[in-house]
């Protein structure tokens, strides 16, 4: 078989690395009658790993050049989908599947990492955990803390639905072709507490009205929303209406919204 050329188009950085591979398979304790959604399989490094657990398991490639080696994957149990993910039909992929939790695991391209994440939490298919290998600095906003230049709308996003941790560091020379940056395997497990809120949709406007221009106040960014309001609810938590957005917890977001 021709050495495989890797497409720059499609972000495509192999993990060659076998202790990290076995790290990212053993990521969560699986049983045999879960089910795991894996995305970008590449050339099966991380699906075999997978495979020795016995679980059921889907993979989305959208390369079809790697079907040499991922239809020898194929089982009763293994499932190829040389599909973009972002195109399919997610729920109507696994509604035959009789399993205990679903799972997701990935090494994603670094570009449509946020694309991806939207497509999981619209699909509503319940994800119990979901571990993915993104960019350092893309863990960092994700993982991110009020105060801090990397919290953000993403953040706020994220956190409602998953408790976010990062799990490792793994460097570039793990991969082949070599990224120019590090990455970092991060764990997002479903909120057991979900936040309580109203209507998700004013809440979604607000988070996104608040961070509209980052270095404006609040004040100025919800100018056609109920000050007085949210004035109050800000007192109590010993803020103003002087903060930035990026200075907001998101529970205090979520009581702003709750009231608009």
């Amino acid at each position: 078989m021709s050495e495989f050329k890797h497409k720059k188009s499609l972000g495509q950085n192999f993990l060659k690395d076998d202790k990290i591979l076995n790290d990212i398979a053993h990521a969560i304790k699986l049983e045999e009658n879960d089910l795991i959604i894996e995305i970008g399989p590449g050339q099966g490094a991380l699906t075999k790993k997978l495979q020795a657990q016995n679980v059921n398991l889907i993979c989305y490639e959208i390369d079809k050049r790697t079907k040499p080696y991922l239809d020898k994957l194929q089982t009763s149990k293994t499932r190829i989908i040389y599909q973009d993910i972002l195109k399919s039909d997610i729920s109507e992929d696994i509604k035959d599947y009789n399993y205990h939790n679903l799972y997701v695991i990935a090494n994603i391209p670094y570009y449509i990492t946020t694309p991806i994440l939207k497509k999981i939490i619209d699909s509503k298919i319940n994800v119990e955990k979901m571990i993915l290998m993104v960019q350092k600095e893309v863990a960092d906003r994700f993982c991110a803390h009020p105060c801090s230049k990397d919290y953000g709308t993403l953040t706020i996003y994220l956190n409602y639905y998953f408790e976010i941790e990062k799990l490792f560091v793994v460097p570039a020379s793990a991969f082949e072709p070599m990224p120019k940056v590090d990455s970092t395997v991060i764990q997002f497990t479903k909120r057991k507490t979900k936040f309580k809120i109203k209507n998700e949709e004013i809440f979604f406007k607000l988070i996104k009205d608040g961070f509209h221009l980052k270095r404006k106040n609040l004040k100025n960014n919800l100018g056609n929303y109920d000050l007085k309001t949210i004035e109050f609810i800000l007192k109590q938590h010993n803020l103003s209406l002087q903060n930035r957005a990026e200075e907001i917890p998101i529970d205090v977001f979520v009581e702003i919204a709750n009231q608009l």
